[in-house]
């Protein structure tokens, strides 16, 4: 819910943000929310935030107010970001038993370029079962991009080798597109992870990467509570480059076993 302050419109962007995400913007970086509604202000033919934050208060459910929430999130990502993670993922899977089908999920998924870069990775390991992937975001329109798998010829060349992109994709009218077939080994759903009720089963990876940075140090800790809750006890999750779980929880250890990947702890397993 939207709360007018006399801080401005900055300020009740942002705390719109917070309320429905739970992710926050620092003080130092708020310039980029005039930058990142732009867009919104000239196709609602707003002249300026205070009139945008204005129309938002009047009615606080509606359009506009999703509109804002998808523009102030942060959508970067791209294809096999830090790929030898990816490796390390597919070491993981490996290691699955034949008797049951790996599972996988990538949570703040952004527009598909992660869990698309995993079914690919795992598609083209035909002496492996085909885990299934899960993938979930916040925003409704980062998911519609994800489930279309279009994608720019900028967005397409980051971290996608020519292979890849000539096997799995087909350039239509300048941008790339994913062939249904792989699209169609994820499944995408919208999920607000500090609140949604948790996919239904366990995983063996999970991947929530790059999106504890905006949470407080209270709902970071719900988040890989929650997480632990549906991992395998010898499962792992995967965070950022910049990420840790030191300090911020004791559902997670370091993993033994995987180099910079995490463990649930005992207690978080058996609590599941």
């Amino acid at each position: 819910m939207l709360n007018p302050r006399p801080a401005g419109p900055i300020a009740e962007f942002a705390a719109l943000l917070e309320a429905r995400t739970g992710q926050q913007i620092d003080a130092n970086r708020r310039w980029r929310i005039e930058t990142a509604l732009k867009p919104s202000m000239r196709d609602t033919g707003h002249d300026s935030l205070d009139s945008m934050a204005a129309a938002i208060r009047a009615d606080r459910n509606g359009a506009l107010a999703n509109r804002v929430v998808d523009e102030l999130l942060n959508q970067e990502s791209s294809f096999f970001r830090d790929s030898p993670v990816f490796d390390m993922i597919g070491e993981v899977i490996a290691d699955v038993p034949t008797t049951r089908r790996p599972r996988i999920w990538s949570a703040g998924c952004s527009t598909g370029q992660e869990p698309l870069s995993l079914a690919m990775l795992f598609a083209e390991k035909i002496d492996e079962q085909m885990p299934e992937i899960v993938a979930t975001d916040v925003s409704a329109s980062a998911l519609d991009r994800a489930k279309a798998g279009r994608f720019t010829q900028f967005e397409i060349q980051r971290g996608l080798p020519i292979r890849r992109m000539m096997q799995w994709f087909d350039s239509v009218d300048g941008d790339w597109i994913a062939n249904p077939g792989l699209t169609r080994m994820v499944s995408f759903r919208r999920m607000n992870l500090v609140a949604d009720p948790l996919p239904i089963g366990r995983f063996d990876v999970i991947l929530c990467r790059n999106v504890l940075l905006y949470f407080s140090l209270d709902l970071r800790r719900k988040v890989l509570e929650r997480l632990a809750q549906v991992l395998r006890p010898d499962g792992v999750l995967v965070l950022g480059a910049g990420e840790t779980v030191i300090g911020q929880t004791e559902a997670f250890k370091p993993s033994q076993r995987y180099r910079g990947l995490y463990e649930p702890t005992w207690s978080a397993a058996a609590a599941a």
